[in-house]
């Protein structure tokens, strides 16, 4: 899985864009790092900057504008409608996909160092980074916004995580936290009726509503201290509330979601289609402002197919379009997933698996030394996966076959697993071979050129060795699924069957040739004698398991 983290700066301008903009591109110097979005605000005085990048280098990034902010604002005139306490106020850093929250804590305190130590800067740590139980909230950790800060000096509970004991009072403090990611999303009504659309957002809103004598216009039942009891709301990390949008023309439900694992958009939306429909309306579609990740927009695609009583075992692609359909996310504007989906927004343009077939297969036929049979071992893997996926999806739904639908389904999911691990393999393999080609041609003038090219080539060579490695020992996983289908899937697929069973072979044997060929160049031998002892178990357990699912495929023709 590509490890991607998002990080939202948030920075104490919003009304000079050459400000706001040359300190959002800053964080471009560091290497993976993309500037995915600049936000910025007049009346707040403030600009949302959102960037991704890898673990390793997303720090880099977010220190490099941290540092422009500091260079190009100064706290000491600013203004503005929204809490603040230097001139990068925040900066969050989000898992996005292959990393953990405890990553991201790392990370904000690898940052929040940086930042004391090189830049002789305040920082403090908050939300899942917190050094305090009290600072987990922002607005506590912010408390006195900027103005304050001069009367934190030398007070002990005040202290920041990271930095000097003098405060820089041009730029302030930063708060550097870690948190989950936050969608930003509507739901559109086909009315112009602010205080239904608010009724709804009150019933699903974390915070719930004020409680009544009586039900919608009754008195506010109080506390002794006049404070109004709270009905709690049905979604917890939810945030809600209703505007009309004259450009749409229509009421909207607008909400933060601010933890997507607990409180996924598929499910807000079926809630509130449901009493759209008990006030005589009807929701007509959704939008995600800003990015989303991945995971909920899958996982809204298997929700709606499962409503419909479809298989789940289908390509990403199809989850994807079947969330925004079943979702209606395009109604009052676009959803490219390319644009709009986080992960999508680290794809390569240059991919192999990207290639029309004849494309592929004329660059394959070609005299370049890259692609070749890694990735061919490689798509013969997808290849077998898929026709997991296709048995699977051809008895799933038919009631003759009703008593394996669940298992069968299950081996389909976890064909198209499979199925999209081996194509990214496609790349990785080429990949590794190319590192190869350019550790060769690393310089070797000198003694130390010598070192450094030999280091490179002994590494890369065990990288482009492990990579089919990872492809043989994966068979041992796919070859289980096509017993399934071949034992319990539609018969008259079987054959689909036996024709993924040889595909897998053909991925095995040319996993392995390409581990073994490899091993000559490498000088470790430990390392050597593991990835042959390796490439003979896996295949000594596969052979036998591939004879398996063909004589039962053999036995139904």
């Amino acid at each position: 899985m590509t490890k991607i983290v998002e990080c939202v700066p948030n920075i104490s301008d919003g009304r000079n864009p050459e400000v706001y903009n040359t300190v959002a591109k800053a964080c471009e110097k560091a290497s993976g790092v993309k500037l995915l979005d600049i936000d910025p605000g007049v009346a707040t005085n403030r600009t949302v900057i959102t960037i991704a990048g890898p673990p390793e280098s997303i720090v880099d990034g977010a220190f490099e504008l941290i540092k422009a902010a500091k260079e190009m604002i100064d706290m000491r005139g600013h203004s503005g409608e929204h809490p603040r306490m230097g001139a990068a106020d925040v900066c969050p850093f989000v898992p996005v996909s292959g990393v953990t929250m405890d990553d991201c804590v790392e990370l904000a305190k690898q940052l929040g160092r940086r930042v004391g130590d090189e830049l002789g800067l305040w920082v403090y740590l908050y939300e899942f980074a917190a050094s305090k139980p009290e600072w987990r909230n922002l607005a506590n950790a912010r408390q006195g916004e900027y103005e304050g800060l001069a009367d934190r000096v030398g007070k002990p509970e005040w202290k920041p995580d990271f930095g000097p004991e003098k405060l820089d009072p041009k730029f302030g403090a930063v708060a550097v936290g870690a948190r989950k990611f936050l969608v930003a999303y509507n739901i559109n009504l086909n009315s112009t009726n602010r205080k239904m659309a608010n009724d709804i957002a009150f019933n699903i809103r974390e915070k719930g509503r004020s409680q009544r004598e009586s039900y919608p216009d009754g008195e506010i039942i109080r506390h002794p201290d006049g404070t109004p009891v709270q009905v709690p709301g049905i979604f917890d990390n939810c945030k809600a509330g209703a505007w009309i949008i004259p450009e749409y023309n229509r009421a909207q439900i607008t909400m933060n979601l601010t933890d997507i694992d607990v409180t996924p958009p598929h499910l807000v939306f079926d809630e509130v289609e449901k009493q759209a429909y008990e006030r005589g309306m009807r929701v007509t579609g959704s939008e995600v402002v800003g990015l989303i990740p991945l995971k909920p927009v899958l996982e809204a695609g298997r929700h709606y197919l499962k409503k419909q009583g479809l298989s789940t075992a289908v390509s990403e692609a199809e989850l994807a379009r079947t969330a925004v359909l079943s979702m209606g996310l395009e109604d009052v504007s676009p959803f490219n997933p390319d644009d709009k989906i986080v992960e999508y927004k680290f794809k390569r343009k240059d991919r192999l698996v990207d290639m029309k077939v004849f494309a592929f297969m004329d660059t394959l036929a070609s005299d370049a030394p890259a692609p070749g049979g890694g990735s061919t071992a490689a798509l013969c893997g997808a290849l077998a996966a898929s026709l997991v996926s296709m048995v699977s999806n051809l008895t799933h739904g038919k009631n003759e076959y009703k008593e394996v639908w669940d298992e069968i389904e299950a081996a389909g999911v976890k064909g198209q697993e499979f199925k999209d691990w081996y194509l990214a393999a496609i790349d990785r393999d080429t990949e590794a071979f190319n590192a190869v080609m350019d550790s060769m041609r690393l310089p070797k003038s000198t003694d130390e050129q010598k070192t450094v090219r030999s280091k490179a080539m002994q590494d890369a060579n065990k990288h482009a060795s492990i990579v089919p490695l990872e492809m043989l020992e994966k068979t041992l996983e796919v070859v289980t699924l096509l017993k399934i289908t071949a034992e319990k899937g539609n018969p008259n697929s079987v054959s689909d069957a036996g024709v993924g069973a040889h595909c897998l072979s053909a991925c095995a044997e040319g996993a392995a040739l390409n581990v073994r060929i490899n091993m000559s160049a490498i000088k470790d031998k430990a390392f050597t004698q593991d990835c042959l002892q390796r490439v003979d178990k896996a295949l000594a357990e596969l052979k036998p398991l591939i004879r398996e699912v063909i004589e039962i495929v053999n036995s139904k023709l």
